[in-house]
């Protein structure tokens, strides 16, 4: 299974000991040893799924939890010391699809990993994100915080490019190649047109997400608009 899993856990020992099982069951996996560190690479990698600490410094595991809820379906599982059924209740109301108490053997981790990918894979509608822009891939919508974005085919297949790729200088022979497999019958100045335009939708409080590389090409920058 290649799916990648975020962990986000301030205790170091414990975080590189979860990485290490699951890259030996077949995992790809990545760190996080506080909250907005957490939420912060879950924005920029799009995980399958998190393993998520509940007591985490600078933003709690119930507060990043929360705020992901707002932005995707990534499937959470809760990692955590405190195993009252209080505790439980609270963290899968938050929106959690699992919850494990410490301390677990690691076998015990991959299996519940598993279970909920199945139950999740076929039916999440996963969110790509950058700051407060959004992209529902399947159903080929835009929205910048709560307001929806009318993009043609040709620009919504550009700006996924752009979304998948955020802070990556991409030159305009990267963005035709990734956006329409070189299958885009026009030279590679019309990307400037459909990038022009582009700003224009989403350009907002004198911010440019989408910003010129001068030799380079461009990039899209994650930020408050």
């Amino acid at each position: 299974m290649n799916a990648t899993i975020l962990i986000v856990e301030d205790e170091a020992r414990s975080a590189k000991w979860l990485k290490t099982y699951l890259e030996r069951a077949g995992f790809c996996a990545e760190i996080a040893y506080d909250g907005q560190t957490g939420l912060n690479i879950a924005r920029r990698i799009n995980p399958d799924l998190i393993l998520l600490d509940l007591m985490l410094p600078v933003l709690s595991g119930t507060e990043v939890c929360r705020i992901l809820r707002k932005e995707s379906d990534v499937p959470i599982i809760m990692l955590t010391a405190r195993g009252s059924m209080e505790d439980r209740i609270n963290g899968l109301d938050g929106g959690a699809d699992d919850y494990i108490v410490k301390p677990f053997e690691p076998e015990e981790v991959i299996v519940r990993i598993k279970a909920v990918l199945r139950r999740t894979m076929g039916t999440m509608k996963k969110k790509l994100t950058c700051g407060p822009i959004s992209i529902e891939e399947e159903k080929e919508t835009v929205f910048i915080g709560e307001q929806p974005i009318s993009l043609s085919h040709v620009q919504f297949a550009i700006f996924l490019v752009f979304i998948k790729n955020p802070g990556v200088v991409l030159t305009r022979g990267q963005i035709i190649e990734q956006a329409f497999d070189n299958d885009f019958d026009a030279y590679e100045r019309a990307i400037d047109t459909h990038i022009r335009r582009l700003r224009k939708l989403i350009h907002r409080n004198g911010f440019e997400p989408i910003q010129t590389v001068y030799g380079g090409g461009y990039k899209l920058v994650c930020a408050s608009l």
